[in-house]
Parts: structure tokens; sequence; C-alpha cells
């Protein structure tokens, strides 16, 4: 009777053990958010909403063309009058902007962009202004924006520098806000498991305990 209670008892913890590692695994992995873009400005009635699942190719071109900034930009950029129309592009990772940048594709002497201090994702940033890539307009054309063509802007053009925007940005789940409830409730949920398999312990001993009398 004692080896048969052994058994169920070695079976009960293997069983809890193998449900507290698959549900921990879940919780330490969650599902980031896809990026996506909003883009505002001159000849726009309303936002242009570009997301992953039904433009990702846009969504990359258009990332690109902000997420190489360095940390300081310069502190004053071309004189109004010269800057041509705005186009403000958000960041987002979900449907969470991350960050927000103002471009200036048709801008004499070439593309410029300008970064806010302010950040939707209250990060700290440096405010400035940046060359832009070559291809901006034309990045920003193809994906809905009404400029004109321009048929010399093949390539990236001016880049290089440091990311600004890293992957890990852009993925919520890796949030430190987000990190830590998950932990929370894995925690929670492991003391809670602990607890059954202790009063089951217990309760099994208590058990082998009348019966071996």
């Amino acid at each position: 009777m004692v080896r048969r209670v052994r058994r169920l008892l070695v079976a009960a913890v293997g069983a809890v053990l193998v449900a507290v590692m698959s549900v921990g695994t879940a919780h330490a992995a969650p599902k980031s958010a896809p990026p996506g873009v909003d883009i505002t400005g001159e000849g726009l009635s309303e936002p242009l909403r570009l997301r992953t699942e039904t433009a990702p190719a846009h969504v990359t071109a258009v990332i690109d063309q902000v997420n190489w900034f360095g940390t300081d930009g310069a502190r004053s950029g071309p004189k109004e009058a010269d800057l041509g129309p705005k186009y403000t592009v958000v960041v987002l990772a979900g449907d969470q902007p991350k960050q927000t940048f103002d471009l200036y594709p048709l801008a004499k002497g070439g593309p410029r962009a300008y970064r806010p201090a302010k950040q939707p994702n209250a990060a700290k940033s440096n405010a400035g202004w940046f060359l832009g890539r070559l291809n901006m307009s034309e990045t920003l054309r193809t994906a809905g924006v009404p400029l004109p063509r321009q048929i010399e802007a093949v390539s990236g053009g001016v880049g290089g520098g440091e990311r600004m925007l890293p992957e890990e940005s852009l993925d919520p789940g890796r949030d430190i806000d987000q990190a830590l409830g998950e932990l929370q409730r894995l925690l929670l949920l492991n003391a809670g498991v602990v607890i059954v398999i202790t009063l089951g312990l217990a309760g099994i001993a208590l058990l082998v305990r009348r019966r071996t009398r």
C-alpha cells in the first residue's frame, strides 16, 4: 500500500511540475506587437495609416528614413521658407505610438528631418535637425503621400550614424512595465502551485501515516 501511494505521489508531482514549466514558458515569451506608421501632413485629409499586416514593405521603408539618426542633431535647421511641405511620421508598436518625427522631403538643399524633444513614449530625446535620405520623397510618395515623383532619388543617400530605433524599441513585450507585470503574474502562479503541492504532500503523508499504523 505504501509503494502504491508513493507512485501516485511521484506521478502527481511530475504532472504539476510539467504544467508549471509550460505556463512559465508561455508567460516568459509574450508575443510582440508588429510595428506600424501613421503619416499626416500637406495633401492628406486624414492620417495615412500603414501597418505591417497590410503594407510591410512600406512600413519598413518609412521607418528606415528615421531609425539611423544620432543622439544629437543640429540645433537649427533651414529657413522656414526653404523647408517645403511637412509630414509628421509617428512610429508605433501595435497601436502604441513610440516616436515621432517631422520630415521635409522637398527642402532646399536636400531632405531634412526634425526630431522633437517630446516623444510619445516619454523617453528622453534631444531635439535636433538631421539630413534626410535622398530617397525620402520617393519613399513617402510610394507609401501614399501626394508628392511629385523624384526621378533622381534612387538610392538611400545620406545614412549611417547611431540607430535611435532598435528592434526592441518596437516590441512592447520588452517594455519594463510589461515585463514586470508578466514576472509578477508568473511568481504568483508559481506560489499558488507550491501551496497546492505542499497541501497535497501533507495530505498524502497523513494518509500514509494512518495506513501504516
